[in-house]
């Protein structure tokens, strides 16, 4: 992949202060939740469409398809599921070759499995943004489809595409969306005057004493049933429907960078479960050793979380089972588990975040204060320095150096490197959270925009290395990674 030096309006620009307090002010989500409360309700089922998203790439525990399932088994009626790719999509949001190739070949997979159970995945192709609903409606026309059921998507962008599919749809389909990322629906933990929490401690305790409550939340979900043999024979003529090919622009720079990335990346639910439970195995060293990158004591799960090959609450079941109860609260599990569940809940919060402040998908930062800062955005020299990795302050260089081999890094080290970016450089903390979204094969909006977000703690580079890799392994490691992955 090519590396960037400059970005386009486009990619970098945003609304002003005043539009983002109007938006929030009557968010996206809101309306979305109006529309869909205001469909009328359809007792003649007669087909069934689960629409498979790009953070829903799994068959088990997928909330959406289950209920689909369940009404196409109950009415006696097919299911099918839909893939909808738009490459201009992929290229605004910046989506990484890594990322993009991850999760076309986790279709691929879910493709397989759902036809060992009758069930066909069509891919769809729009090659304009505004071609994707249009796109999907005609499928379902032509189809004869009357309920359609998919997961929420909570960035500002795809909830106006849900808007418009929803008000464009007419009375002859009857759309559901389902929660689905979360354990906890965003926006439903409130403060003591009725709003969405936004700060992590008060969050984290209700959260957790919530799950302790209702352990059932951590239930999950079979795969969809098997379509019916005259099911089938209705749907037959669209099995074996093409993986889309990926664009000019998420293609790999070479054979060797793709098989690297892919040896590291497994795709696929099975890969991911394996994953998991080799991490459960170690877990109880996870809190010791978590900011200590040369211990690679992390799950590594989070590419599979952010395309939801693996959901949360199959990751949070293994725990429970694990310790034999869903009390994660520092009384109510060992220091590892307590640790590891505290960072999903981070992940919970960002999302509730999300909803309640939409502003932050526009390009804006939380605090918009922070959109009046001047940035030093001539200084190409020390940009390109950052990306190469060649700073000169060894552990940022080596944060940057293993985003360039694998396509990852670190957590300790994405905040050291944010931070030196637009702390220490003075340059536009936008360009850096689209440079990671173009780099990262575990990209996640939610959560890499909230580290990205200025006003963040300040990290000494020097300190935290001296801290968290006093021997200089990870540093070394990763000179060496440069020597072999000069770029990727």
């Amino acid at each position: 992949m090519s590396k960037r030096t400059a970005y386009e309006r486009s990619e970098l620009g945003h609304p002003s202060t005043k539009r983002a307090k109007e938006v929030d002010a009557e968010t996206p989500y809101q309306t979305l939740l109006s529309a869909l409360e205001s469909q009328n309700s359809k007792d003649v089922v007669k087909k069934v469409v689960h629409w498979f998203r790009p953070k829903d790439q799994r068959i088990y525990d997928n909330t959406a398809l289950h209920h689909a399932s369940t009404v196409a088994q109950e009415s006696n009626t097919p299911l099918i599921c839909i893939y909808q790719y738009c490459p201009a999509e992929e290229s605004w949001h910046g989506t990484s070759p890594a990322r993009t190739d991850f999760m076309l070949e986790s279709a691929k997979l879910m493709r397989d499995e759902l036809k060992e159970l009758d069930i066909p995945l069509v891919f769809l192709h729009a090659e304009e943004r505004d071609e994707i609903v249009p796109g999907v409606l005609e499928f379902l026309q032509k189809e004869g489809v009357s309920h359609v059921f998919a997961n929420f998507e909570y960035e500002v962008d795809e909830l106006r595409r849900d808007q418009r599919f929803v008000e464009e749809s007419g009375d002859d389909i009857l759309i559901s969306l389902h929660h689905d990322q979360t354990v906890v629906e965003p926006g439903t933990m409130l403060t003591g005057n009725g709003k969405p929490m936004k700060v992590f401690t008060p969050y984290h305790k209700a959260w957790t004493q919530l799950v302790k409550e209702n352990p059932h939340l951590l239930d999950t979900s079979p795969p969809p049933a098997k379509n019916r043999p005259q099911a089938k024979k209705e749907v037959d003529h669209l099995f074996d429907s093409e993986v889309p090919n990926p664009a000019k622009d998420k293609l790999f720079p070479s054979e060797e960078a793709r098989n690297r990335i892919r040896a590291l990346w497994p795709p696929g639910h099975a890969a991911a479960v394996k994953r998991l439970n080799s991490f459960v195995t170690q877990i109880e060293t996870y809190a010791a050793t978590r900011s200590n990158p040369a211990k690679n004591s992390t799950s590594r799960l989070s590419a599979y979380f952010s395309s939801g090959q693996l959901s949360v609450r199959e990751a949070l079941s293994a725990l429970r089972a694990h310790q034999n109860s869903a009390d994660f609260s520092e009384r109510g599990a060992s220091t590892g588990v307590h640790g590891w569940v505290r960072e999903i809940v981070f992940r919970e919060l960002y999302r509730q975040t999300t909803v309640a402040v939409p502003h932050i998908a526009m390009n804006l930062p939380n605090n918009l204060k922070f959109d009046f800062v001047k940035w030093e955005d001539d200084d190409e020299e020390g940009w390109e320095k950052w990306v190469s990795g060649t700073t000169g302050e060894p552990f940022v260089d080596a944060g940057m150096r293993q985003l360039g081999a694998e396509a990852y890094m670190h957590n300790r080290l994405r905040m050291n490197v944010s931070s030196y970016l637009y702390c220490n450089l003075l340059l536009d903390y936008r360009r850096g959270e689209r440079y990671f979204a173009e780099t990262l094969v575990d990209w996640d909006f939610s959560n890499n925009h909230m580290g990205w977000e200025p006003g963040y703690t300040v990290f000494n580079p020097v300190s935290q290395a001296e801290r968290n890799d006093p021997e200089g392994e990870y540093i070394r490691k990763c000179e060496f990674a440069l020597c072999l992955f000069p770029s990727f």
